[in-house]
């Protein structure tokens, strides 16, 4: 039987003796164990490899653990992985700054290995949790994403960042909608349910942000629909006697896209993209991607 993947964790210290005592303790418990001896160690270490937690000293030269653990959160691709501070302060406002600063967990030194363990496991359990959740919302095709107070991106389902970047034309596009959602958020007066905001690019509104709602503290959550999207997708399914797919995969064909743009977008195959194309070319009578999109050209502009 094949061995299962160990967790990595990241044990970031700036002290010899703590690396060697924790990482000897950890590789026992079965965990592998990536070393950083500064902040700005820790920070080159995650942009090569994603740890699936961080254990973090607090008191460090130069960068300390609280600047490190909020660099790390800003990052939207790894601010999900959980970090637990490691420091011999005990005040409290040495606990709710590690706590504002990003931190899931507080252990004091001299670390208690057992306890440590335990922690290390509902935290390792809880962050599959929430991952679980943002890839089953994904697969079921949600376009997502929750944004902090502050308007920067919490996290986001990968349908939802595909359809920012197809719409947009640009693999930067997420910066456009954070800056959208960070004036929304700053002006707002009250977040009412289904509050849209427009978001604009190169002069016109290519996007719709529809507000769902607080789901925890200092997370808000949005959908996103491409402008008109909904409306489109109708038009074609009506005219044409298309599935909701079929609607889906003829609308980015008429945009321009090609298969594999497609594919991303929607979270399909290229073999299922393939396979809706045969359908629609069989329903709108045409031979090729060409003459179909035409036809839903000249849907779309007599609407």
């Amino acid at each position: 039987m094949a061995e299962l993947p160990r967790d990595i964790v990241l044990l970031v210290d700036d002290s010899p003796e703590a690396l060697g005592f924790l990482t000897d303790a950890l590789e026992q418990s079965g965990f592998s164990v990536l070393i950083a001896t500064s902040g700005a160690a820790a920070l080159n270490i995650v942009e090569r490899i994603t740890p699936d937690l961080i254990l973090l000293d607090a008191v460090m030269p130069a960068m300390d653990g609280f600047e490190t653990c909020r660099r790390l959160k800003a990052n939207p691709a790894i601010s999900q992985i959980p970090v637990i501070f490691m420091t011999g302060l005990t005040e409290t406002e040495h606990v709710v700054h590690a706590l504002e600063s990003g931190g899931v967990d507080y252990l004091t030194k001299p670390i208690n290995i057992d306890e440590l363990r335990a922690r290390i496991g509902v935290h390792l359990r809880n962050a599959r949790s929430a991952q679980s959740a943002r890839v089953a919302l994904d697969a079921a095709g949600r376009h997502l994403l929750a944004v902090k107070g502050d308007g920067n991106i919490h996290w986001s389902t990968p349908q939802a960042t595909r359809l920012v970047n197809a719409a947009m034309g640009s693999d930067d596009g997420m910066d456009t909608v954070v800056s959208t959602i960070a004036d929304w958020m700053k002006n707002r007066t009250i977040a009412t349910r289904d509050a849209t905001i427009s978001v604009n690019y190169g002069g016109q509104d290519v996007l719709h942000l529809a507000f769902l709602g607080t789901i925890g503290p200092d997370e808000y959550l949005f959908r996103l629909t491409a402008n008109n999207q909904r409306a489109n997708d109708e038009v074609l399914r009506q005219r044409f006697a298309l599935t909701q797919r079929e609607s889906e995969v003829l609308l980015w064909i008429a945009k321009g896209k090609a298969n594999r743009d497609i594919g991303e977008i929607l979270g399909l195959s290229a073999r299922t993209v393939n396979k809706h194309l045969e359908q629609i070319y069989v329903k709108l009578g045409v031979e090729n991607r060409a003459s179909a999109a035409v036809k839903a050209a000249h849907a779309l502009h007599e609407m």
